[in-house]
């Protein structure tokens, strides 16, 4: 039997750069080109964020846990105590549609006042939580952005089944 070895950081820890998380997505553009890689980065904060949710045995949790509870552990999770993706501000739920007010986002980070950027790692990761969270498909769009007037980038994702 072959056992996995785990490669850990001793010195470095769990944690880099902004700047170089921005040269993966950028460089990802520039070889798959931009929509093939905000899909391939929406994939994969998908994966991250379901995992996430799975980890802190939050999954298929919306009738036993309130939103205020999971916004809680998402903000506590994804920001300054945990792994610094982001500030989530407040969720809020109209219906089957959720809209999640961030900020300080990584996918934003550096970018000139009028870019067209996107926050498609976050975006996604949000979503794979949100989707174990209450047990169904979502589908999520950067509605608002900081780059673009608005005080936070405003994400929202609306119920497919």
């Amino acid at each position: 039997m072959t056992m996995a070895v785990q490669a850990e950081r001793h010195e470095l820890g769990y944690f880099m750069s902004v700047v170089c998380f921005k040269a993966a997505v950028v460089g990802m553009e520039e070889a798959l080109g931009e929509k093939a890689a905000a899909i391939a980065m929406i994939a994969a904060g998908r994966q991250r964020g379901k995992q996430l949710a799975e980890d802190l045995h939050l999954t298929n949790q919306v009738s036993q846990i309130s939103l205020a509870e999971i916004t809680d552990k998402l903000r506590y999770a994804i920001g300054k105590e945990g792994t610094r993706l982001c500030i989530v501000d407040t969720i809020e739920q109209r219906d089957d549609v959720f809209r999640v007010y961030t900020r300080e986002t990584v996918c934003c980070h550096g970018e000139p006042e009028g870019s067209p950027r996107k926050c498609t790692y976050t975006l996604g990761a949000i979503q794979g939580f949100l989707e174990a969270y209450v047990g169904r498909r979502l589908r999520g769009q950067h509605v608002e952005s900081v780059l673009r007037g608005s005080g936070h980038d405003v994400l929202e994702y609306t119920s497919l089944s």
